[in-house]
């Protein structure tokens, strides 16, 4: 299998995470990419008409994306089950977890884009103000949760710490532990596992 591949892309670590995690990370062949949402990657759009990464490109030449679908083919290849629970409340807090997270890491997406590829004269302080509402009321969220959290390991937990990591590569200064005390000590734990420490962005 072949992934198009960014290390600082938190869709790709939250792929990568749980490849490690199921014991299948060496047989993903990490492929360059260079995705950009105004210069984007040839490469990549053959595959993916998004552009985005994370893409893989399974061994029979399927090209799956986004890094929800990619995950759950992942675990599908261990029998299924391990990260998606198969059915009821656990399967659909999973996913709506994952969601929460995903959409934190979508509002930070766009927070950088906005401040670093748009020229500072032409920046909207409201869309940024209204993005970064939307990574605090996250937080808030999975803090309100924090300690039914502490006792799972599935796709949800595996996106929102991710997503917490993202927070920290780009955005120390809104001090999210200081205001989610509960989840700052669950994510201590969750973050010093092997499979986050190999993928933490640098």
């Amino acid at each position: 299998m072949q992934i198009f591949y960014s290390a600082t892309s938190p869709f790709v670590r939250k792929v990568m995470v749980l490849a490690i995690e199921l014991g299948i990370a060496d047989q993903l062949e990490h492929l360059p990419s260079a995705v950009h949402p105004v210069d984007r990657d040839a490469g990549v759009v053959e595959k993916n008409p998004l552009g985005q990464v994370p893409t893989l490109l399974t061994d029979d030449g399927l090209a799956l994306f986004d890094s929800s679908v990619i995950c759950q083919y992942l675990d599908s290849l261990d029998g299924g089950g391990k990260f998606l629970p198969p059915s009821g409340n656990a399967r659909w807090t999973a996913l709506r977890d994952e969601a929460l997270a995903d959409g934190l890491m979508n509002a930070g997406l766009l927070v950088r884009y906005e401040s670093t590829l748009r020229p500072e004269d032409k920046r909207n302080a409201g869309w940024t103000q209204g993005q970064t509402q939307k990574i605090t009321a996250s937080l808030a969220a999975i803090e309100k949760n924090a300690d039914a959290i502490a006792g799972r390991f599935d796709i949800g937990v595996v996106a929102m710490a991710c997503a917490l990591g993202y927070v920290d590569f780009r955005f120390a200064e809104l001090n999210w532990r200081e205001t989610c005390p509960r989840t700052a000590r669950w994510f201590e734990t969750v973050n010093g596992r092997p499979s986050f420490q190999q993928t933490a962005p640098r």
